[in-house]
């Protein structure tokens, strides 16, 4: 998502275009188009000796297209439904406030605005941080309500609503995304659902015709024809994404991330995601994510939150033509292995520096992103063939493969993640003693006490105000910060009613408030 307000925002990498879009700008409209040219009257003498020397083939096609419709129209009617808007909203990064204190005495509780401390009176408040919103395409791919989409369409967002071409609109739920694919699944609470079928994309074929369908800079759902240009494209997007791309000359422009590329059959073949320009607008060069890598990573998604791949443990380079000669090779192809990682799967399987991967379990190998997609997709600890050209010779070696270890920055976004997931957006300490009596407690009584009330968070959208005290989580008691963020966290998809005690005029009033699921 865009980090500025209300403004178009593109991810340039390496040449590639994200097609996200925060807003719409439209200046300077130019209509392009061609001089009328002079129609002239044929006489029916003329028109007789031009049908005359048609063949029977060209008379009867002009014939059929003259009597029906020449189009995709059919096919259009029901693909359409199946594609949806997204639109979302999220809140921009600041600089956390911070307080000095006893850690003991002050202890922060969900949300990175607040620090730790004493000193600070309570209330004191950060100014609303601005609004983001963001515009992308989505795919209906089940009945109940699963949607595909582009992970960089739902970065960052707070909200995500959904939009049908019948105008029904619905508020969409995170099953769970994955970077390096680029990919997120999405729920609706929806039945009934018009779907696109996935189809098979390793059988697409260059020069296939197909249809984007998606939402390009918020003018609503838009159609466009082209065909496929290239397969296995990598456009370098990030470090260490799985890029097997559907290069495709079909206009795509900025929200048309997360649409559809059709088949003329009907079926998915592709997730629209990118795009190469110097100037952001479409000049023909457009990457889809493979409809079999698009169901790969939503199987995993649906079932576990989160996608497991394979690793090899080599580090490989494409192999040039002086390279082929050199190692006497009869064509340019394949992997070579620059490095074996120690206890990795490839050194326990016998690869050694200098290897040729040729082949990855009886799949052919053609460059370095091939065999780093093949690896990725296969089940980790699972059995792989992996064919090499060692010394002018093949070998077939038996590799059982290792997990792909997350990194440690994507665990700690994913621990955030769930942390936000469950954040009411308040700083909160214990209350002393002193504190309960004059509350009204008594000096025993429990609860805690919100020192400080994230604007933007959904406590205070709640009404939670600075100097309340949290007695209660869902009807039961809470005495620490710690028992606070447990009983949030257990109901972070539901609606978390909170018991609170809050002074006016020297008086105590217990109130019930209901703070809304993330």
């Amino acid at each position: 998502m865009d980090t500025t307000p209300n403004t178009i925002n593109t991810r340039k990498v390496r040449g590639a275009v994200a097609l996200g879009a925060a807003g719409l700008l439209v200046a300077g409209a130019t209509w392009v188009g061609s001089a009328a040219e002079p129609i002239h009257a044929t006489s029916p003498t003329a028109t007789a000796v031009a049908e005359a020397q048609q063949t029977p083939a060209v008379v009867a096609r002009s014939a059929a297209v003259a009597g029906g419709r020449d189009s995709y129209a059919d096919i259009v009617k029901n693909i359409a439904p199946a594609v949806v808007t997204i639109r979302t909203e999220g809140k921009a990064h600041v600089s956390p406030t911070q307080f000095d204190g006893d850690e003991d005495s002050m202890r922060r509780f969900f949300g990175e605005r607040f620090g730790q401390g004493q000193g600070q009176a309570p209330g004191r408040q950060m100014p609303r941080t601005p609004k983001q919103r963001g515009l992308g395409s989505g795919v209906v791919i089940t009945a109940d309500g699963y949607i595909l989409t582009n992970n960089h369409v739902i970065d960052s967002a707070d909200d995500i609503q959904i939009e049908f071409t019948d105008g029904r609109t619905a508020k969409a739920k995170l099953v769970g995304a994955d970077k390096p694919s680029d990919l997120a699944l999405l729920k609706v609470e929806q039945t009934g659902l018009a779907t696109l079928p996935l189809g098979n994309s390793d059988a697409v074929q260059v020069g296939d015709v197909v249809l984007a369908v998606g939402n390009p800079l918020g003018i609503g759902q838009t159609v466009t024809m082209g065909i496929i240009s290239a397969k296995g494209r990598s456009t370098g997007n990030g470090d260490g994404s799985y890029e097997d791309f559907l290069q495709t000359d079909a206009p795509i422009n900025h929200g048309n991330s997360g649409g559809a590329l059709v088949s003329t059959r009907g079926e998915l073949v592709g997730i629209n995601s990118q795009i190469i320009s110097p100037g952001d607008g479409n000049i023909g060069i457009g990457f889809a994510i493979p409809a079999n890598m698009a169901r790969h990573v939503m199987d995993q998604l649906k079932t576990d939150g989160r996608v497991r791949r394979s690793q090899l443990g080599v580090t490989v380079q494409p192999v040039t033509s002086e390279m082929a000669e050199s190692l006497g090779l009869k064509d340019v192809g394949g992997a070579i292995v620059s490095s074996v990682a120690e206890n990795s799967a490839a050194e326990r399987a016998g690869v050694k520096r200098g290897d040729v991967i040729r082949s990855f379990n009886s799949q052919p190998i053609h460059d370095f992103n091939a065999l780093r997609n093949r690896v990725a997709d296969a089940v980790p600890g699972s059995n792989a063939s992996v064919v090499v050209v060692r010394d002018g010779a093949e070998k077939t070696l038996s590799v059982k493969l290792d997990e792909a270890q997350v990194s440690r920055e994507a665990r700690e976004r994913g621990a955030d993640s769930a942390d936000d997931r469950a954040a009411l957006g308040v700083a909160v300490s214990p209350i002393s003693p002193d504190l309960a009596a004059r509350a009204g407690l008594g000096k025993n009584g429990h609860g805690v006490i919100v020192q400080n009330v994230d604007p933007d968070g959904r406590a205070a959208d709640a009404g939670i105000e600075a100097g309340d005290i949290i007695l209660e989580v869902n009807r039961q008691p809470v005495q620490s910060v710690d028992e606070l963020r447990a009983a949030v966290r257990k109901a972070a998809e539901k609606p978390t009613l909170l018991l609170v005690r809050r002074s006016a005029d020297g008086e105590g009033h217990d109130l019930f408030v209901t703070v809304k699921p993330q």
